[in-house]
C-alpha cells in the first residue's frame, strides 16, 4: 500500500471539506424583500412615523426596537440592497416577478433618500418629491391661478377678501358636534355599501371610527392587519358637511382601508411576499395610495350621486337645508381646481424664500380658507413637506390610468389596489 505524504493528505481532506461543505445560497428576490423590511423597520426607529404600517411578523418589529442601526449603517445597507436588485439575474423572470424588482428598487431607492434628509442633506420641493415618491411635480405661478379665483368672486356674494367671504358662506355647512357622528357613521356606511357592491372584499374586513384633537391632518387611516383600520377624525377645527363622504370614502371605502387590505390578502397571505407587510409614509407606495383614495370618492359618487345623496341623507342628520346643497358642490367643484397652488407655497416656505406669515396669506389666499386653516394645512407642510402632491397629482394621474384602461372603472381600481403599481407605471 502506497502511503501519501502528509501534504497530499491536507490537501485531500481540503478538498473533501469544499465538496462537502454547505455553499452560499443564491440571492433573491426574497432575501431581499425580507431585508428590505427590517431596514424600513429600523428607519422606523429612527424616525417616528416613517412606518405607517406593519403587519409582518411581531418578532421582526422587536428586532428592529432592540437595535436599529445607526443613519449611517443603514444609508450602507439601502445601498447594498440596490446593489443586490441590480445584481439578481432577470433572464427568465415572468412579468410579475420583473414588476416586484422594480418595485423593491423604487422603494429602497426613496428610502436612500430618506435617509439622506434624515442626516441632513437639503433637496428643493421637486427634488424631495420626485426622490421619495417618483414623481415630478409641476410648480405653477401663483399667478396663474387668478383666472379660477376671478371666477369664484362672481359666485360667492358679499364684499370684501374673497377668502373671508368664502369662509362665511362655508360656516353655514359645518356639521354641529353633537350631530358628527352619527352623519359620519352613515357617510362611511354609504362608500362601504357602494365599494361592496363592485369590489371584492377581503372576508371580514372592518374598521373602528374614533374622533381625536390636536393632530396636524384632518383624518388619518391607521391599518393594523387582518383586514382592520382604525379611522380617526381630527375635530380641533369644524368640520364641513363635504368631508363626510370625502373622509368615508378616502380613509375607508374605496380608499386605504380597502387599499391595505386587498394588499395583505393578495401579497402577503396568498404569496408571502414579505415587503407588502410594511408601509413606509414617504415611498412611492404613499403616491398610490393616496391617489387612489382621493379618486375614489369620484369613483364611489359620479356625477350628481354625491349631492344627491348628501341631500337625501347627510343634510337631514346634520340638520342642514338641503336646498342649499347645490351652491355648495358649484363651490367645491371651482376650488379644487385651486389644489395645487399650495405646492408653490410650499416650495417657497420650505425653502425659506417666504416667511410663514406670508405662507399663511398665500394658503388663505390661494386655498380659499380661514386663518385658523391655513395655520393646520401649513403644520402639516411643515411636517411632511412633499408629501402633498399625493392627494391632487396623484388622484389626478390615478384618474386617467384607470379611465384609460376602459370602461369598467371599478375593476381597473381593484386591480391597481391589489397590484405593485408604481406612479412610473401610470404614465
Amino acid at each position: 500500500m502506497r502511503h501519501m505524504t502528509i501534504a497530499a493528505l491536507m490537501g485531500a481532506s481540503l478538498l473533501t471539506a469544499c465538496a462537502t461543505a454547505p455553499q452560499p445560497a443564491a440571492d433573491s428576490l426574497d432575501a431581499v424583500a425580507r431585508d428590505y423590511v427590517a431596514l424600513t423597520l429600523e428607519i422606523g426607529e429612527r424616525e417616528p412615523g416613517y412606518v405607517d404600517a406593519y403587519y409582518g411578523p411581531a418578532e421582526w418589529a422587536e428586532a428592529a426596537k432592540a437595535s436599529p442601526r445607526a443613519l449611517p449603517q443603514l444609508a450602507e445597507g439601502a445601498a447594498a440592497l440596490s446593489r443586490r436588485l441590480v445584481a439578481l439575474p432577470t433572464a427568465g423572470l415572468d412579468a410579475e416577478s420583473l414588476q416586484r424588482r422594480a418595485y423593491l428598487s423604487a422603494h429602497v431607492s426613496a428610502a436612500s433618500a430618506r435617509l439622506r434628509m434624515l442626516a441632513g442633506e437639503k433637496m428643493s420641493f421637486a427634488d424631495e418629491a420626485e426622490a421619495q415618491f417618483g414623481v415630478r411635480p409641476e410648480l405653477r405661478p401663483l399667478s396663474s391661478y387668478e383666472p379660477v379665483l376671478a371666477r369664484i368672486d362672481a359666485l360667492v356674494p358679499g364684499e370684501g377678501p374673497l377668502a373671508d367671504r368664502v369662509a362665511a358662506f362655508r360656516a353655514g355647512y359645518v356639521i354641529p358636534k353633537d350631530r358628527l357622528e352619527p352623519v359620519m357613521r352613515a357617510a362611511i356606511n354609504e362608500c362601504k355599501a357602494r365599494t361592496e357592491r363592485r369590489m371584492t372584499l377581503p372576508a371580514h374586513e372592518t374598521f373602528t371610527l374614533e374622533f381625536v384633537n390636536d393632530k396636524p391632518w384632518s383624518g388619518y387611516n391607521w391599518y393594523k392587519g387582518n383586514a382592520f383600520s382604525l379611522i380617526q377624525v381630527n375635530t380641533d377645527l369644524p368640520i364641513y358637511i363635504d368631508r363626510a363622504v370625502d373622509l368615508g370614502c378616502h380613509e375607508g371605502y374605496p380608499g386605504h382601508h380597502v387599499y391595505n387590505a386587498l394588499l395583505e390578502q393578495t401579497f402577503v397571505k396568498q404569496k408571502g411576499w414579505v415587503e407588502m407587510s410594511v408601509y413606509p409614509l414617504f415611498s412611492p407606495m404613499s403616491f398610490i395610495a393616496e391617489g387612489s383614495a382621493n379618486y375614489g370618492i369620484d369613483l364611489a359618487f359620479p356625477g350628481h350621486e354625491r349631492t344627491d345623496f348628501e341631500k337625501r341623507v347627510l343634510y337631514p342628520l346634520a340638520g342642514l337645508d338641503p336646498a342649499t346643497a347645490e351652491a355648495q358642490t358649484q363651490l367645491l367643484a371651482l376650488t379644487r381646481e385651486l389644489g395645487r397652488a399650495e405646492y408653490t407655497v410650499a416650495d417657497t416656505y420650505l425653502a425659506g424664500r417666504i416667511d410663514r406669515e406670508t405662507a399663511l396669506d398665500q394658503l388663505q389666499k390661494y386655498n380659499l380658507i380661514a386663518r385658523d386653516r391655513a395655520n393646520q394645512r401649513l403644520s402639516f407642510i411643515e411636517t411632511y413637506r412633499s408629501y402633498i402632491i399625493n392627494y391632487g397629482l396623484g388622484r389626478d394621474m390615478v384618474q386617467t390610468w384607470v379611465e384609460g384602461q376602459g370602461p369598467d372603472h371599478w375593476a381597473t381600481t381593484e386591480r391597481l389596489l391589489a397590484s405593485q403599481t408604481l406612479p412610473v407605471d401610470l404614465d
